[in-house]
């Protein structure tokens, strides 16, 4: 099996900060990252220590968000620089990987 080295990236987010829209658009247009994956939690907690559910008697609108992408480490390492200001602190991590390539 052929395999890619890659960065793996994973931001999190929640929905009442309102950034995702941007994120993604950035992502797309501007980084050109091959795929991007957003995931909707059905619970979490930050540094606050709130817990955020979407138990149907709160029908919160402030779910944990995940986004996750991958791309050449080169390429990831720029659109990492270019973002990290508008992430939080703690809220962004990445990894080496392996990509198979069939």
């Amino acid at each position: 099996m052929t395999t890619t080295k890659v960065t793996v990236v994973r931001i999190y987010l929640s929905e009442s900060a309102g950034n995702l829209d941007a994120l993604l658009k950035r992502l797309h247009d501007w980084g050109k990252v091959k795929g991007v994956t957003v995931f909707r939690g059905i619970t979490g907690f930050g540094g606050s220590g709130a817990e955020h559910t979407s138990r149907f008697v709160d029908l919160s609108l402030d779910l944990p968000i995940v986004v996750e992408f991958f791309d050449d480490p080169d390429k990831v390492a720029r659109i990492i620089e270019n973002i990290q200001m508008n992430i939080k602190p703690q809220h962004m991590l990445w990894w080496d990987a392996n990509v198979n390539q069939g």
